[in-house]
């Protein structure tokens, strides 16, 4: 019976030992179900995305009790586009050098995306090693990390500290992964939303700068709110050329830009053709390997994910708009390609009212001039030779007074003025115009042009029907001796008053060129005057240079006079 006793108490040890242990086992599941809550808070605390990538990885660590610890996040392309690690300090992930290219065991578990867990990793067939500097790793846990059904990344751990990774550890860390990926799916429409609400704020600030008096060049405006926002390297606003078959690069912003600006290109075969024929906005993946990039572009920056963005409607398309980061770093995606392109459509509306109201003000400027210059011809000049024809009446019935002399001057004088209050009515009406094809006004256009180089405005006379007589193969001929007579007055002469005067009859027509330069100077003075006579010559004309007259302003400078002289008949 002593021998019963002592079995029965010995099955009761026995039993009180396995509900210890069961006991313990029950705690140590509770303290992991714990740590997987705490893990799952620590994971959702944040809705920024880079800081909950981090969260995720060191949470795993120490649920799984992990030395190290990873999570590779995937590109479109199915490669590692991110590698957020902990267990490294920074100078050992330095010298380890660029982020894993997803090869071994991480490409492995990229192609199936499926749990791996090993004893030792340098067993498996699959491990490929480590690069230099890599601390040593035994024990590995790999499991995806999934994103609405989609494998988002995968969480790489690595030296359990008591041991091996268990079916347990895999179990937790999945339980994880799983509300990691919800976590991240949530932080990316909350980084969508506040980048969406970036792009409409860039849009609003486009339109208030293009609305302002004193706002920055529109397309400036552009390049730089695109750059920031889109966290770009490189932003250019592409222009086409006159021609239609090459476009140039208006406003570049970040890396290069002013080696890339004023760059031209041909549009034919590249992405910036593609998308002004289109209307549409375009993805790029790599500048580097796209054959629509152009060699100049991609020679000044090494671009590799890029947009490039119409400005305008499919109908009418006035420029593009291209956004590209640095080789290398993440794509831009096809929610990045949307606000884009909504931005985009905002600005090329905004530039459409800022033209609209430029030339509301050009129209009204324009009236407002048109409406001084009719009142000049209607009033000013026609009183002016009003009094001219009275002076010229009482001036000859004096016969050979002196007086009458005086009177004379008096008449030449009002005819002057008459003639360059119609030279001002043509500057009004013509200065803020398009191009006009009439003489007086392409002759006022290079007066203005060289008048800076002078330092004084040229001033100009006009006689005769000169619209009516001068033919338009002349007209050239006509503007490019005016541009380099005043070329060389304001170069070589030191002029500082330069008179013009363009005569026309229906059998002749003179321009002459006075300054009140040095004079003609030795033979480098006339070196630039052999195109001048040769334009004469092939009208039958001549050219004539000769030392001018004394002036008041400058009495010991005698100045030039250039007549350029051709038969109209």
């Amino acid at each position: 019976m002593t021998a019963a006793a002592d079995g029965s108490k010995l099955g009761l040890d026995e039993l009180l030992v396995q509900l210890i242990d069961r006991a313990q086992d029950v705690q140590a599941t509770q303290g992991r179900l714990r740590g997987l809550l705490k893990a799952n808070q620590a994971v959702v605390a944040d809705l920024s995305l880079p800081v909950l990538l981090r969260h995720v990885v060191a949470a795993a660590c120490e649920l799984s009790q992990a030395r190290y610890g990873a999570l590779g996040v995937l590109d479109a392309s199915g490669g590692l586009a991110e590698f957020v690690t902990v267990g490294m300090d920074e100078a050992t992930v330095a010298r380890i050098g660029h982020l894993p290219e997803g090869k071994g065991l991480l490409g492995a578990l990229i192609d199936d995306p499926r749990p791996i867990r090993l004893h030792e990793m340098s067993d498996d067939i699959r491990s490929v090693g480590f690069p230099e500097h890599h601390p040593p790793m035994s024990t590995f846990l790999g499991v995806p990390v999934r994103v609405r059904d989609v494998v988002f990344g995968h969480l790489y751990l690595a030296e359990r500290l008591d041991g091996d990774f268990t079916a347990e550890d895999t179990e937790l860390v999945s339980a994880l992964a799983a509300t990691a990926g919800v976590a991240i799916e949530n932080a990316r429409l909350y980084a969508d939303a506040q980048r969406r609400q970036a792009w409409l704020q860039a849009s609003t600030e486009v339109t208030r700068q293009l609305l302002s008096v004193d706002g920055e060049d529109p397309l400036e405006v552009i390049a730089r709110l695109a750059r920031d926002i889109a966290d770009a390297d490189v932003v250019t606003v592409l222009l086409p050329t006159p021609d239609g078959r090459r476009v140039i690069i208006e406003v570049a912003a970040g890396d290069g830009a002013a080696e890339l600006t004023a760059r031209t290109f041909p549009l034919e075969g590249s992405v910036v053709g593609l998308t002004l024929e289109s209307g549409a906005p375009v993805l790029v993946e790599d500048a580097q390997t796209d054959e629509r990039f152009t060699a100049q572009v991609v020679d000044a920056v090494t671009v590799g994910p890029g947009m490039c963005l119409p400005l305008g409607g499919p109908a009418r398309a006035r420029g593009v708009l291209s956004i590209g980061r640095r080789r290398g770093r993440h794509l831009f995606t096809p929610a990045d390609l949307e606000m884009a392109s909504t931005f985009a459509d905002h600005a090329a509306v905004a530039l459409e009212l800022a033209d609209a109201r430029t030339d509301q003000q050009r129209i009204a400027l324009l009236t407002d001039r048109d409406r001084i210059a009719r009142d000049l011809h209607d009033h000013v000049i026609q009183r002016l030779f009003a009094l001219g024809l009275t002076v010229q009446s009482v001036a000859s019935g004096l016969d050979d007074d002196p007086r009458a002399q005086r009177l004379h001057r008096v008449v030449t004088d009002i005819d002057d003025t008459i003639r360059q209050t119609r030279t001002s009515i043509f500057a009004l009406r013509g200065s803020l115009g398009p191009a006009t094809s009439t003489v007086r006004t392409r002759l006022l256009t290079v007066a203005a042009e060289v008048g800076p180089l002078l330092g004084c405005e040229p001033h100009l006379r006009f006689r005769g029907p000169i619209d009516a007589v001068v033919p338009e193969p002349v007209v050239d001929d006509l503007v490019a001796v005016l541009r380099e007579a005043l070329t060389n007055a304001a170069r070589h002469a030191g002029a500082e008053h330069v008179e013009v005067d363009l005569l026309a009859s229906t059998t002749r027509l003179s321009l002459v060129v006075l300054d009140d330069g040095t004079g003609l100077g030795g033979a480098t003075r006339r070196s630039g005057l052999a195109n001048l006579r040769c334009r004469a010559e092939q009208h039958g004309g001549t050219l004539l240079l000769e030392p001018g007259t004394e002036t008041p302003t400058r009495p010991h400078h005698e100045g030039t006079r250039l007549t350029w002289t051709i038969p109209l008949a």
